[in-house]
């Protein structure tokens, strides 16, 4: 067992609010913990690639925390589980790693508990197993083109969680030929006495029960008709949570999806209902507040439907083999969504075939060209771009689904000029595949089936989040983290030694809002012990600028409170530095939206998605517009109205922010902000 302890000094250039970097070691690099960017009260791992926390569990007065981890790289590569506990849920004791991948696969997401009454006969009723469920995902399998290469195995712990044995019956829950089979989430269920699986199948949930953790037997299946389904859908969770103000309780079903976020990418939606047993019935309401919209696919000139082979197209390469094939191939999973008997797809040689199939040129005579398109998602490298003069004016990918998703590339001002389409396959690895139909050249655009989602996080960087198991009925039962980052740029974040930050633990509950049960999140009171000193501001109208803690002891980290009284107009909160970097928030009561702007908040291009400005609704009751937001070294966490609206962002400014400025609307004003330093979890 280590524990970091990290001991600092701030010192203070002159003429400068800014800290000089800390002492490097011999070798020339600055000490663990200390680095750029490096959180100051979120957990990281000490190097490497960390992802999605799994196996989250409270016993006997310590919280568990397991996470996606590759030790040899700071990128995603074959996944382990690393193991770190805490007393508090902030400081982190780290552990070696719990589970490495064996014979059936690398080890990815699951989940673990205490089997309390020693359901399974792993352990004692006095000294309980932890079990842990997880998915194996077996690489060879994978590369075979095969679709049941993840299953579900077991592992259980007699020594609180510090060492681990696998189940000589492993996987304990075989795939039935489902690509995407992963991420089992186990509770238990008072009511039918068993232990529940929730379990991520594609683009749905599924249900499993068993009465002691090994023998599991399919009870129900959930999602195909509800919430978004651009994404695969991935780390279910299932949890009772209180209604506030009630002495009532409701079901909710947490789910999250590699793409189609309500600011781009990775996100987690959320649903609300109850569960007998047997299976999830959403509430009313929410089937009316999530009943989708049918797709519009106009009519027009067919240009290709690949009813008839790939007559006019020429092909480079063996991607387009096969093509086009009846739906899909028989090593793929199922495609949905297509039209007719014969699509376009580039699976071939179980996924290794790169290849590109360009069309004979045509004159644009049409204001769209529509068309439906489904795969992998790898920008500029998979999928189909429109060429003029030989260069790129158009292009889409998939969204690493199945599902086909209607487009509409919008030509009108290239009317009158010579183009081809060029499909194209660069890709060599899993998802490395697209899926073609139905380009048609139309005077209206198409536009995909609309799937209305509630989301638990509108910020681009809270994925993969699921609650603490504990005795049912406990507090702690409802104490979720998210892996703080995004798919879209997870691995090219602008750090090195280590990559991602788990969020700060937040509490769930539900709260009646906008006519909906909602999640509201809200931080945990154990944060207050990283409160150094406050300062108090206001009452405050008009344009303000007021200085943030000068960061000390290795932590530039504070937390911000205020309540803002304001029903109309547009009101700023700006963060500065002295590089000219600066964050933005928004608070429009016109538009009722929030919005965070971090085109300029500092290093921004190492992806062209990272730049961008995230939106999300103004929910609640405007009469006490509260607002709370963490800002650490690289991240900022937003909570409205006591957490009915969560954002949560990664920043990466070229020196600490030092400055919060303040632009109020017309008649808006702050009573009281409070200004709190927080220390440093890494420091003693």
């Amino acid at each position: 067992m280590r524990r970091i302890y990290v001991l600092c000094t701030a010192l203070v250039l002159a003429g400068c609010n800014l800290p000089s970097a800390p002492e490097k070691n011999q070798a020339g690099a600055l000490p663990l913990y200390q680095e750029q960017y490096r959180p100051q009260v979120h957990f990281t791992p000490e190097q490497r690639w960390m992802n999605d926390p799994n196996g989250m569990f409270y016993y006997q007065g310590e919280y568990h925390l397991f996470y996606q981890y590759n030790p040899d790289a700071s990128v995603w590569g074959p996944m382990h589980w690393g193991h770190a506990i805490s007393k508090d849920l902030l400081h982190w004791e780290h552990q070696p790693i719990a589970l490495y991948p064996d014979q059936l696969g690398t080890i990815f997401s699951g989940s673990a508990v205490v089997d309390h009454k020693n359901t399974s006969g792993l352990g004692t009723k006095e000294n309980p197993p932890i079990v842990a469920i997880y998915t194996y995902h077996d690489p060879v399998g994978e590369k075979q083109g095969r679709t049941d290469f993840q299953t579900q195995g077991l592992a259980y712990s007699l020594d609180k969680g510090r060492s681990w044995i696998k189940h000589p019956s492993n996987p304990v829950l075989a795939n039935p030929g489902i690509k995407d089979f992963r991420d089992p989430k186990v509770v238990w269920h008072e009511q039918s006495k068993k232990w529940i699986m929730v379990l991520a199948q594609a683009d749905h949930i599924g249900f499993y029960s068993s009465k002691n953790l090994i023998d599991w037997s399919f009870e129900s299946n959930f999602g195909k008709d509800w919430g978004s389904h651009i994404g695969v859908w991935e780390c279910p969770d299932l949890i009772l949570l209180p209604i506030e103000g009630s002495d009532q309780h409701k079901y909710v079903l947490i789910v999250s999806v590699g793409s189609g976020g309500p600011n781009g990418g990775s996100a987690t939606q959320y649903f609300v209902g109850d569960f007998d047993g047997k299976s999830f019935q959403l509430d009313e309401d929410w089937q009316q507040a999530l009943k989708p919209e049918a797709p519009v696919f106009p009519q027009g000139q067919i240009f290709a439907d690949f009813e008839s082979g790939l007559q006019g197209w020429t092909a480079v390469g063996n991607a387009f083999a096969n093509a086009p094939t009846a739906g899909a191939h028989p090593e793929q999973a199922p495609v949905q969504g297509f039209e007719g008997q014969y699509l376009l797809n580039s699976f071939a040689d179980k996924d290794k075939a790169t290849g590109t199939l360009t069309s004979s040129p045509f004159t644009i005579s049409s204001s769209y060209i529509n068309f439906m398109l489904a795969g992998g998602k790898f920008d500029e490298k998979l999928g189909m771009n429109l060429l003029v003069d030989g260069k790129v004016v158009r292009t889409a990918t998939g969204q690493n689904s199945e599902n086909f998703q209607l487009h509409s590339w919008d030509v009108t001002e290239l009317k009158g000029q010579q183009a081809v389409l060029q499909v194209i396959d660069e890709i060599s690895e899993n998802w490395g595949h697209i899926y073609l139909d139905q380009i048609v050249f139309s005077d209206k655009p198409a536009s995909s089936k609309v799937e209305p989602a509630l989301w638990l996080d509108y910020g681009t960087d809270n994925y993969a989040g699921v609650t603490f198991s504990a005795i049912p009925g406990e507090l702690k039962q409802s104490i979720f983290m998210g892996w703080m980052s995004n798919w879209q740029y997870a691995q090219t974040v602008p750090t090195e030694v280590w990559r991602s930050a788990m969020t700060l633990p937040r509490q769930l509950n539900l709260v009646h809002s906008d006519g909906l049960l909602r999640l509201k999140s809200t931080l945990i009171p154990e944060l207050q012990k990283l409160e150094l000193n406050k300062k108090q501001f206001g009452p405050l109208s008009g344009r303000h600028t007021i200085a943030l803690p000068k960061p000390e002891h290795q932590s530039g980290s504070s937390r911000i409170d205020l309540k803002l009284e304001q029903q109309q107009g547009v009101s700023e909160l700006i963060l500065h530095n002295q590089a000219g970097d600066q964050v933005k928030i928004e608070f429009d009561f016109v538009k009722k939206e929030l919005r965070l702007d971090r085109r300029q908040s500092g290093k921004v291009g190492f992806d062209k998605h990272f730049g961008n400005v995230q939106t999300a609704p103004m929910m609640g009751d405007f009469s006490k517009n509260t607002l709370t937001l963490v800002l650490d070294e690289s991240s900022l966490e937003l909570f409205w109205q006591d957490g009915q609206v969560v954002m949560t962002a990664l920043l990466f400014p070229q020196q600490p922010y030092d400055s919060l400025q303040l632009d109020l609307a017309e008649h808006a004003s702050i009573g009281q902000l409070t200004l709190t330093r927080l220390k440093s979890i890494w420091t003693n």
